[in-house]
């Protein structure tokens, strides 16, 4: 999308299985990152920044954790260690998940069971926009992006050494974990290293009957086959010289953990990733180029009871972006960037339901924009040329399911217009219209075979078109001193959605034991479907003499329907209401919050009902002066009560073995020095 984002500071309050923030602490703007290549201090599209205290209250095992809870934004959660973001609705292909603003190639995108491969711990900040970002990252922007950002290529020069180490433990999962990261410089130069680990053990959740395909088990208070283990650390270093820049880094990452659906699975990653990243000042009319640049191997093998592995799927992805920043012209200002990704991705093994398949995409897109302080416009445009091919069933294949090669050509296009006014000091108004196209994903169009993590036999179309969605968004703000209020109305319209739905069909296939049962038919297809949806954030400063005490609220709440059956589309989060008090005096912070989730009953007949949840949580952080060290402690007890809750994004088939988190106490350490 073309502009970026309304940033806000948020002071995290939990983590996200339990009870997080009520919404983004509603600071004065701060210049996002994150879609915003022109660093406008103050653009359109709405978006929240973790960073400092806030994100390490915040911090979870997982991305889609971490960021659950955030106005618009919830996580898959297939059990505690796998969970990717889902924003307004839209997940899987439709949310872009970037790391250091490149593509993050692994195959959480295939699965709910596939895990990100990105881990938390040494995320220096994190930044989510909310609503299409197509124009400068693509069709599978729709939803909106999630953008990890650390410093493993310098940006800026560092004298000395500097560092800073964190340590957690506790929680619903008896969390063991830590991190540390040292970076320094001289002169031009300037590196970064860093490392982390983490164990958990089966989440505890309160006393819950769990039910697999339909039956109920014996009463448990764990998740079983929820335990994880992962590791990992990187090196990079940078050459800058005032305006010149150029960064190499080579991270490695490894997880462990257990697929709740199958007992006795595990799934073992892992992720190698060069990355590289330059800028270079220019003259006349054009201010600077920048590029980046990585390459990414991943593999994850699901390995069963028995130590064999069942089914390995892997990828090899490579992608590059180049950027050309236009000298301001008064009030006009503009970038217009290259992009060039390819993904070649292959599963093998008894549970493989896509053939080995390539993804190659090229993509021109331009944004310009004229910000004359009292009033904003911006708009933009992209072109793409995607090319997916199959490689059929292999040569030495027993049973052929996905025919001979084939190959599709697709020429997404899209492109949005977005402005801001200030009627009034206090007072913002902003409005988007735009129109997006993505390209059928690999397993959209040659999918065939049983899925475990959803128990359906899906079926891709490779005659599937174009994904077109047109997407309009309004949004009100009112700031004056600690106090803000702001509201986002937004809604998207899909001429065609490419929807995982049921065809009414079963299809025979022959199970472990030899037996044949039925298996029940998805079909990936085209329909028509409606999105729309309202966010309010809220903060007010109660007190402001000699300690601080501040009163933060939001609601959200997205609003489906295929249009072609009627019926809502499936993982839709409920309505959520959340509230909160900060009391902040000197080094200390102490605080408490309030989720509850609404019952979600607008489901489609394939789905059933999840039930409301009231969810409270306390946390405290104080500051620690040692030296020229600092250290930050911080304790937080969530669900206070021990609720039962179920998540109603996740898919059914996790939904009923996996709660979320029983009352837990965890407590950690972060020492900057």
């Amino acid at each position: 999308m073309l502009a970026c984002a309304i940033g806000a500071s948020v002071s995290g309050w939990a983590t996200a299985q339990t009870v997080s923030p009520p919404a983004a602490e509603l600071k004065p703007p701060v210049v996002v990152i994150t879609g915003n290549p022109l660093r406008s201090a103050d653009p359109v599209q709405p978006s929240t920044t973790l960073t400092g205290e806030g994100l390490v209250l915040r911090r979870a095992s997982t991305l889609g954790e971490t960021v659950d809870g955030l106005p618009g934004v919830a996580g898959t959660g297939f059990g505690p260690n796998a969970s990717r973001p889902v924003i307004r609705g839209l997940d899987g292909d439709r949310v872009r998940l970037l790391d250091n603003g490149g593509a993050s190639a692994d195959a959480s995108n295939l699965s709910f069971d596939h895990a990100p491969a990105i881990d938390p711990l040494v995320i220096e900040r994190l930044e989510v926009l909310r609503g299409p970002a197509a124009l400068l990252y693509g069709g599978n922007a729709t939803g909106g992006v999630v953008n990890t950002i650390d410093n493993r290529i310098p940006r800026d020069r560092m004298a000395g050494v500097l560092g800073r180490t964190e340590l957690r433990l506790g929680g619903a999962a008896r969390e063991r974990s830590g991190a540390a990261v040292l970076e320094g410089g001289q002169g031009p130069w300037a590196w970064h290293v860093d490392a982390f680990g983490r164990d958990s053990d089966d989440l505890r959740v309160p006393r819950y009957t769990p039910v697999e395909d339909g039956t109920p088990l014996e009463p448990a208070t764990t998740v079983r086959n929820s335990a994880a283990r992962s590791h990992g650390g990187a090196i990079g270093g940078s050459w800058i010289d005032g305006g010149k820049r150029l960064g190499l880094s080579v991270d490695d990452y490894r997880n462990t953990y257990g697929v709740t659906v199958e007992p006795d699975v595990t799934i073992r990653m892992k992720r190698e990733r060069v990355s590289a990243a330059g800028a270079l000042p220019l003259g006349g009319p054009l201010a600077e180029v920048t590029a980046n640049v990585s390459s990414t191997r991943y593999q994850h093998d699901e390995v069963e009871g028995t130590g064999e592995i069942g089914t390995r799927f892997a990828s090899r992805g490579h992608d590059a972006r180049v950027e050309v920043v236009q000298r301001p012209a008064g009030t006009w200002r503009g970038v217009s960037g290259l992009q060039i990704e390819q993904l070649r991705f292959s599963a093998l093994g008894e549970e493989a339901f896509v053939p080995a398949t390539r993804t190659r995409s090229q993509a021109l897109f331009t944004l310009q924009e004229f910000d004359a302080g009292l009033w904003f416009v911006s708009g933009g445009l992209r072109a793409e040329r995607v090319r997916v091919s199959s490689s059929g069933d292999a040569p030495d294949a027993t049973e052929l399911r996905f025919g001979a090669p084939d190959a599709r050509d697709f020429s997404p296009l899209s492109v949005s217009v977005s402005g801001r006014l200030r009627p009034a000091a206090d007072w913002t108004v902003s409005a988007t219209l735009g129109r997006t196209e993505r390209a059928p994903a690999y397993y959209e169009l040659y999918a065939n075979g049983v899925h475990v993590a959803t128990a359906a036999f899906e079926r891709g179309n490779p005659d599937q078109q174009l994904e077109r969605s047109t997407h309009a968004e309004l949004g009100l703000r009112w700031a004056r001193g600690a106090h803000a209020v702001s509201v986002q109305a937004h809604t998207m319209r899909f001429a065609n959605f490419i929807a995982l739905d049921a065809s009414g069909a079963t299809v025979d296939v022959t199970d472990e034991d030899g037996n044949v049962v039925p298996v029940a038919e998805y079909v990936f297809r085209g329909v028509r479907a409606r999105l729309h949806g309202l966010e309010v954030e809220t903060r007010w400063r109660l007190l402001d003499a000699g300690s601080r005490l501040d009163f933060t609220a939001g609601i959200d709440k997205t609003w489906t329907r295929n249009l072609d059956t009627g019926e809502p589309l499936p993982r839709t989060a409920p309505l959520r209401v959340q509230a909160g008090l900060e009391w902040m005096l000197g080094p200390w912070r102490l605080g408490t919050g309030v989720r509850h989730l609404a019952a979600q009953r607008d489901v489609p007949a394939t789905d059933t009902a999840t039930p409301s949840a009231t969810l409270v949580n306390l946390w405290a952080t104080w500051r620690q002066g040692l030296g020229s060290a600092e250290a930050l402690w911080f304790v937080k007890l969530d669900n206070l009560t021990d609720d039962l809750a179920y998540n109603a994004v996740a898919i059914q088939t996790i939904r009923g073995l996996s709660p979320l988190a029983a009352r837990s106490l965890s407590a950690g350490v972060r020492l900057s020095f």
